[in-house]
Protein backbone atom coordinates (compact mmCIF):
# COMPACT_ATOMS: atom_id res chain seq x y z
CA UNK A 1 0.00 0.00 0.00
CA UNK A 2 0.96 3.79 -0.28
CA UNK A 3 -0.13 6.08 1.94
CA UNK A 4 -0.25 9.56 0.48
CA UNK A 5 -1.01 13.02 2.42
CA UNK A 6 -1.00 16.49 1.06
CA UNK A 7 0.74 18.74 3.44
CA UNK A 8 0.32 21.36 1.13
CA UNK A 9 -1.17 22.46 -2.16
CA UNK A 10 -0.41 25.66 -3.13
CA UNK A 11 2.91 27.44 -5.56
CA UNK A 12 5.25 29.11 -3.83
CA UNK A 13 3.54 32.02 -1.27
CA UNK A 14 0.87 29.68 -0.27
CA UNK A 15 -2.61 30.92 -0.73
CA UNK A 16 -3.17 33.70 0.22
CA UNK A 17 -0.14 35.03 -0.67
CA UNK A 18 1.11 37.39 2.42
CA UNK A 19 1.07 40.64 0.04
CA UNK A 20 -1.85 40.02 -2.70
CA UNK A 21 -5.29 41.85 -2.32
CA UNK A 22 -6.50 40.09 -5.98
CA UNK A 23 -10.13 38.44 -5.58
CA UNK A 24 -8.74 34.90 -4.69
CA UNK A 25 -6.60 35.61 -1.74
CA UNK A 26 -9.43 38.54 -0.56
CA UNK A 27 -11.92 35.60 -0.38
CA UNK A 28 -9.32 33.02 1.06
CA UNK A 29 -8.20 35.45 3.62
CA UNK A 30 -12.08 36.25 4.63
CA UNK A 31 -12.49 32.08 5.23
CA UNK A 32 -14.37 32.06 2.43
CA UNK A 33 -15.93 28.15 2.18
CA UNK A 34 -15.29 27.94 -1.51
CA UNK A 35 -12.00 29.09 -1.31
CA UNK A 36 -9.87 27.72 1.44
CA UNK A 37 -6.46 28.23 2.22
CA UNK A 38 -3.91 25.96 1.24
CA UNK A 39 -0.08 25.85 2.10
CA UNK A 40 2.93 25.56 -0.53
CA UNK A 41 2.99 22.14 -1.98
CA UNK A 42 4.30 19.60 -0.12
CA UNK A 43 3.44 15.92 0.32
CA UNK A 44 4.23 12.85 2.70
CA UNK A 45 4.39 9.11 1.36
CA UNK A 46 4.43 6.10 3.02
CA UNK A 47 4.69 2.30 2.99
CA UNK A 48 3.99 1.06 6.53
CA UNK A 49 2.18 3.43 8.26
CA UNK A 50 5.21 4.28 10.40
CA UNK A 51 7.82 5.84 7.95
CA UNK A 52 7.61 8.70 6.35
CA UNK A 53 9.36 10.42 3.61
CA UNK A 54 8.41 14.49 3.24
CA UNK A 55 8.71 14.72 0.00
CA UNK A 56 9.46 18.80 -0.85
CA UNK A 57 10.48 20.41 2.45
CA UNK A 58 8.16 24.24 1.68
CA UNK A 59 8.95 27.11 4.14
CA UNK A 60 5.11 25.91 5.82
CA UNK A 61 6.75 22.64 6.82
CA UNK A 62 6.62 23.44 10.49
CA UNK A 63 2.34 24.45 10.28
CA UNK A 64 2.32 21.40 8.02
CA UNK A 65 3.84 18.94 10.41
CA UNK A 66 1.66 20.21 12.96
CA UNK A 67 -1.57 19.47 11.32
CA UNK A 68 -0.83 16.14 10.31
CA UNK A 69 -0.81 13.52 13.43
CA UNK A 70 1.01 11.31 11.36
CA UNK A 71 3.85 13.04 11.79
CA UNK A 72 4.24 13.75 15.10
CA UNK A 73 6.45 12.52 17.36
CA UNK A 74 5.28 9.14 19.60
CA UNK A 75 8.16 7.99 21.59
CA UNK A 76 10.59 9.16 24.09
CA UNK A 77 10.88 13.45 24.74
CA UNK A 78 12.08 13.14 21.18
CA UNK A 79 11.26 11.85 18.02
CA UNK A 80 9.35 11.70 14.26
CA UNK A 81 7.99 9.23 12.28
CA UNK A 82 9.79 10.83 9.47
CA UNK A 83 12.36 8.99 8.13
CA UNK A 84 13.39 11.45 4.91
CA UNK A 85 12.75 13.90 2.98
CA UNK A 86 13.17 13.71 -0.83
CA UNK A 87 13.85 16.45 -3.18
CA UNK A 88 12.22 17.16 -7.16
CA UNK A 89 14.10 20.59 -7.02
CA UNK A 90 16.54 23.53 -5.01
CA UNK A 91 13.29 26.32 -5.61
CA UNK A 92 13.12 28.44 -2.40
CA UNK A 93 9.51 26.87 -1.78
CA UNK A 94 11.21 23.84 -1.48
CA UNK A 95 14.52 23.63 0.26
CA UNK A 96 13.78 26.34 2.93
CA UNK A 97 12.07 23.94 5.29
CA UNK A 98 14.43 22.01 5.66
CA UNK A 99 15.87 24.81 8.25
CA UNK A 100 12.94 23.55 10.02
CA UNK A 101 14.06 20.22 11.49
CA UNK A 102 17.48 21.60 12.32
CA UNK A 103 16.86 20.65 15.90
CA UNK A 104 19.43 17.83 16.14
CA UNK A 105 16.83 14.82 14.74
CA UNK A 106 18.51 11.80 12.38
CA UNK A 107 17.13 11.69 8.86
CA UNK A 108 17.65 11.17 5.55
CA UNK A 109 18.04 13.65 2.55
CA UNK A 110 17.51 12.44 -1.02
CA UNK A 111 18.09 14.51 -4.19
CA UNK A 112 19.69 15.08 -7.36
CA UNK A 113 23.35 15.68 -7.45
CA UNK A 114 22.10 19.53 -9.11
CA UNK A 115 20.46 20.10 -6.09
CA UNK A 116 22.56 18.74 -3.65
CA UNK A 117 24.78 20.97 -4.90
CA UNK A 118 22.49 24.33 -4.88
CA UNK A 119 22.21 23.44 -0.68
CA UNK A 120 26.07 22.47 -0.26
CA UNK A 121 26.56 26.25 -2.14
CA UNK A 122 24.85 27.87 0.65
CA UNK A 123 26.21 27.69 4.44
CA UNK A 124 22.50 28.27 5.89
CA UNK A 125 22.09 24.44 5.53
CA UNK A 126 25.27 23.63 7.80
CA UNK A 127 22.56 23.95 10.55
CA UNK A 128 21.53 20.38 9.29
CA UNK A 129 24.00 18.12 11.46
CA UNK A 130 25.71 16.41 8.55
CA UNK A 131 26.57 13.51 10.81
CA UNK A 132 22.84 13.05 11.63
CA UNK A 133 20.90 14.05 8.37
CA UNK A 134 22.73 11.93 5.74
CA UNK A 135 23.13 13.78 2.39
CA UNK A 136 22.82 11.23 -0.41
CA UNK A 137 23.06 12.12 -4.17
CA UNK A 138 20.57 10.17 -6.23
CA UNK A 139 21.03 9.44 -10.08
CA UNK A 140 17.95 9.49 -12.17
CA UNK A 141 16.08 6.69 -12.01
CA UNK A 142 18.56 4.83 -9.17
CA UNK A 143 15.92 2.67 -7.33
CA UNK A 144 15.36 3.71 -3.24
CA UNK A 145 14.23 0.85 -1.61
CA UNK A 146 12.61 2.13 1.71
CA UNK A 147 9.87 0.26 4.07
CA UNK A 148 8.31 -1.49 1.45
CA UNK A 149 8.12 1.33 -1.06
CA UNK A 150 10.69 1.66 -4.50
CA UNK A 151 11.04 5.50 -5.82
CA UNK A 152 12.89 6.99 -8.71
CA UNK A 153 13.35 10.37 -9.43
CA UNK A 154 13.37 11.17 -13.31
CA UNK A 155 14.43 14.24 -15.22
CA UNK A 156 11.46 16.51 -16.21
CA UNK A 157 11.63 19.43 -18.40
CA UNK A 158 12.03 22.45 -15.93
CA UNK A 159 14.96 25.07 -14.95
CA UNK A 160 17.42 26.01 -12.43
CA UNK A 161 16.54 27.69 -9.31
CA UNK A 162 15.48 31.54 -9.81
CA UNK A 163 18.34 32.60 -7.18
CA UNK A 164 20.54 30.34 -9.36
CA UNK A 165 20.03 32.20 -12.41
CA UNK A 166 23.11 34.00 -14.55
CA UNK A 167 24.30 33.89 -17.94
CA UNK A 168 22.92 35.06 -21.36
CA UNK A 169 19.75 32.67 -21.37
CA UNK A 170 18.70 32.31 -17.52
CA UNK A 171 15.46 30.62 -18.15
CA UNK A 172 16.64 28.23 -20.47
CA UNK A 173 14.72 24.67 -20.43
CA UNK A 174 16.63 22.00 -19.12
CA UNK A 175 16.02 18.42 -18.54
CA UNK A 176 19.29 17.29 -16.72
CA UNK A 177 18.22 17.12 -13.01
CA UNK A 178 17.73 20.40 -11.95
CA UNK A 179 14.15 19.91 -12.15
CA UNK A 180 12.53 16.22 -11.21
CA UNK A 181 9.45 14.10 -11.03
CA UNK A 182 8.88 11.03 -7.97
CA UNK A 183 7.84 7.65 -9.20
CA UNK A 184 6.12 5.45 -6.09
CA UNK A 185 5.51 1.63 -6.31
CA UNK A 186 4.70 -1.01 -4.15
CA UNK A 187 5.13 -3.89 -6.19
CA UNK A 188 1.41 -3.29 -7.29
CA UNK A 189 0.62 0.10 -7.35
CA UNK A 190 2.50 3.54 -8.97
CA UNK A 191 2.36 7.04 -8.19
CA UNK A 192 3.93 9.96 -9.82
CA UNK A 193 4.50 13.49 -8.15
CA UNK A 194 5.34 16.14 -10.59
CA UNK A 195 5.14 19.29 -9.46
CA UNK A 196 7.31 21.66 -11.66
CA UNK A 197 7.28 20.67 -15.30
CA UNK A 198 7.67 23.00 -18.52
CA UNK A 199 6.41 21.07 -21.35
CA UNK A 200 5.27 17.01 -21.98
CA UNK A 201 7.63 15.02 -23.75
CA UNK A 202 7.42 11.48 -25.41
CA UNK A 203 9.48 10.13 -22.92
CA UNK A 204 7.70 11.72 -19.71
CA UNK A 205 3.97 10.23 -21.65
CA UNK A 206 5.00 6.72 -21.79
CA UNK A 207 6.00 7.14 -17.81
CA UNK A 208 2.48 8.49 -16.30
CA UNK A 209 0.85 6.06 -19.05
CA UNK A 210 -0.65 3.00 -16.66
CA UNK A 211 -0.05 4.87 -13.51
CA UNK A 212 -2.68 4.57 -10.47
CA UNK A 213 -2.24 8.17 -9.40
CA UNK A 214 -0.42 11.19 -11.05
CA UNK A 215 -0.38 14.36 -8.88
CA UNK A 216 0.79 17.05 -11.31
CA UNK A 217 2.01 20.44 -11.90
CA UNK A 218 -1.08 22.81 -11.97
CA UNK A 219 0.96 25.98 -10.70
CA UNK A 220 -1.01 28.32 -13.91
CA UNK A 221 -4.62 27.83 -15.33
CA UNK A 222 -3.22 30.04 -18.40
CA UNK A 223 0.26 30.72 -19.33
CA UNK A 224 0.47 34.46 -19.39
CA UNK A 225 -2.42 34.63 -16.71
CA UNK A 226 -0.12 36.24 -14.13
CA UNK A 227 0.36 39.62 -16.80
CA UNK A 228 -3.07 39.37 -17.85
CA UNK A 229 -4.18 39.86 -14.19
CA UNK A 230 -1.47 42.59 -13.70
CA UNK A 231 0.53 39.97 -11.12
CA UNK A 232 3.64 40.24 -12.71
CA UNK A 233 5.84 40.10 -15.74
CA UNK A 234 6.72 36.37 -16.46
CA UNK A 235 4.96 33.70 -17.87
CA UNK A 236 4.66 30.32 -16.47
CA UNK A 237 7.00 28.82 -19.29
CA UNK A 238 9.24 31.34 -17.68
CA UNK A 239 9.06 30.09 -14.66
CA UNK A 240 9.56 26.62 -15.61
CA UNK A 241 5.83 25.57 -15.88
CA UNK A 242 2.92 24.14 -18.22
CA UNK A 243 -0.19 25.40 -17.79
CA UNK A 244 -3.32 24.04 -16.85
CA UNK A 245 -5.63 24.72 -19.81
CA UNK A 246 -3.62 26.38 -22.99
CA UNK A 247 -3.45 23.98 -25.90
CA UNK A 248 -0.19 22.42 -25.35
CA UNK A 249 -1.11 22.07 -21.26
CA UNK A 250 -2.18 19.37 -18.92
CA UNK A 251 -5.69 18.90 -19.86
CA UNK A 252 -4.90 18.56 -23.64
CA UNK A 253 -1.31 16.36 -22.59
CA UNK A 254 -2.95 14.13 -19.87
CA UNK A 255 -6.18 13.38 -22.34
CA UNK A 256 -5.69 10.33 -24.18
CA UNK A 257 -3.82 8.69 -21.40
CA UNK A 258 -4.74 5.87 -19.45
CA UNK A 259 -4.48 7.15 -15.19
CA UNK A 260 -6.40 5.92 -12.28
CA UNK A 261 -6.55 9.19 -10.96
CA UNK A 262 -5.24 13.07 -11.70
CA UNK A 263 -4.82 15.72 -8.98
CA UNK A 264 -3.42 19.16 -9.83
CA UNK A 265 -0.76 20.29 -7.10
CA UNK A 266 1.47 23.39 -6.65
CA UNK A 267 -1.16 25.50 -7.68
CA UNK A 268 -0.63 29.42 -7.60
CA UNK A 269 -2.42 31.76 -5.59
CA UNK A 270 -3.73 33.72 -9.40
CA UNK A 271 -5.18 30.20 -10.78
CA UNK A 272 -8.82 30.19 -10.50
CA UNK A 273 -9.29 26.39 -10.20
CA UNK A 274 -8.24 27.16 -6.29
CA UNK A 275 -12.26 28.36 -6.15
CA UNK A 276 -14.68 25.54 -5.80
CA UNK A 277 -17.40 27.82 -7.22
CA UNK A 278 -15.32 28.76 -10.47
CA UNK A 279 -15.61 27.58 -14.00
CA UNK A 280 -12.38 27.05 -14.39
CA UNK A 281 -12.84 24.30 -11.42
CA UNK A 282 -15.61 23.30 -12.88
CA UNK A 283 -14.15 23.07 -16.45
CA UNK A 284 -10.76 20.65 -14.72
CA UNK A 285 -13.50 18.44 -12.44
CA UNK A 286 -15.59 17.91 -16.14
CA UNK A 287 -11.83 16.79 -17.31
CA UNK A 288 -11.71 14.14 -15.11
CA UNK A 289 -9.08 16.06 -12.77
CA UNK A 290 -9.21 16.89 -9.14
CA UNK A 291 -7.85 19.63 -7.26
CA UNK A 292 -5.32 19.04 -4.18
CA UNK A 293 -5.83 20.66 -0.91
CA UNK A 294 -4.07 20.67 2.35
CA UNK A 295 -5.13 17.34 4.51
CA UNK A 296 -5.73 15.68 1.51
CA UNK A 297 -5.51 11.60 1.59
CA UNK A 298 -5.37 8.70 -0.37
CA UNK A 299 -4.28 5.05 0.04
CA UNK A 300 -3.67 3.26 -3.08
Amino acid sequence: MIDVIVLGAAAGGGFPQWNSNAEGCRRARAGDPAAPARTQASIAISGDGEHWYVVNASPDLRQQIHQTRELHPRHGLRSTPIAGVILTGAEIDTIVGLLTLRERQSFELLATRPVLDQLDANPIFEALDRSLVARHAIEPEEPIARHGLTARLFPVPGKVPLYAEKGENPASIVENGETVGLEVSDGRTRMLFIPGCARMTPTLRKRIEGADLVMFDGTLWQDNEMIRAGLGQKTGQRMGHMSVHDADGAIVSFKDLTIGRKIFIHINNSNPILLADSPERAQVEQSGWDVAYDGMRISL
